[in-house]
């Protein structure tokens, strides 16, 4: 069952992804080169705890950490470390979750360490767009499929891979709720979405194929071809003429 979220709760959820969105924007203001993933971790937590909230992800299913760090041809989950240096041309996606009473929010940005190739450059910029595509399509009554196939669609004429293997999700009072929300599909299909459901839409794109691996910790989900991956993601409120996006 999707839930659909009341004004109260939804006052709620607003707080909770401020608290992401700032907290993404501080650790925007850390990202260069020496720094280590473990720091950009302990600043986020600092930040959420400071706000009054918790990390979502911090023990969540077993996750040592409060962000995830995602470096190069990491595409999710990597874990922040003490040992993980940013360097000079590299990507790295932060994903972030925010507890705040009684409700999640949930957003992911890919940022670049310095200077980066075009190719790099090209996919974290498409990434980004492919998210605002599937805005454009949203208003109470939509179907899935044509926000999954607008992502699809602008990813792959420029030439890059939507995964498939992971998916965006309904969120509120869990971390993960219904619907899944795939960043591929066919237009028309799909179930409807109604006024007041939220959901956090998170294009993963991969500059060379789709297919993805998991590392050996269990977390850490990689391109099977080494390519380097980008991650952008809000958290999404329909509403009856379009969308309200809560972590921007």
């Amino acid at each position: 069952m999707i839930n659909v979220k009341t004004p109260d709760e939804l006052v709620i959820m607003r707080k909770a992804n401020l608290i992401v969105r700032d907290v993404l924007l501080r650790i925007e203001d850390h990202i260069k080169p020496g720094v280590t993933t473990s720091y950009l971790d302990q600043v986020a937590r600092e930040h959420i705890e400071k706000a009054g909230a918790r990390p979502s992800f911090l023990n969540y299913q077993g996750y040592p950490a409060s962000i995830c760090a995602s470096i190069d041809d990491v595409v999710v989950h990597g874990i922040p470390s003490k040992n993980t240096y940013l360097e000079e041309g590299m990507i790295i996606g932060i994903d972030v979750g925010a507890f705040y009473n009684g409700f999640h929010g949930d957003a992911a940005r890919t940022f670049a360490i310095g200077r980066i190739s075009p190719e790099k450059a090209k996919l974290v910029k498409v990434t980004k767009e492919s998210f605002f595509k599937a805005i454009e399509r949203i208003k109470d009554g939509v179907r899935l499929g044509d926000i999954s196939s607008s992502i699809q669609q602008h990813v792959e004429s420029n030439g890059f891979s939507v995964v498939r293997a992971l998916v965006g999700h309904g969120i509120g009072r869990e971390m993960h709720e219904e619907p899944s929300v795939p960043n591929y599909g066919e237009a028309g299909r799909g179930i409807r979405l109604h006024s007041n459901m939220t959901i956090a839409i998170e294009p993963m794109v991969n500059a060379g194929e789709y297919l993805v691996k998991t590392d050996r910790d269990g977390w850490t989900v990689r391109t099977k071809d080494g390519s380097p991956s980008a991650h952008y993601e809000n958290t999404v409120l329909i509403t009856e003429y379009g969308a309200e996006i809560l972590t921007l």
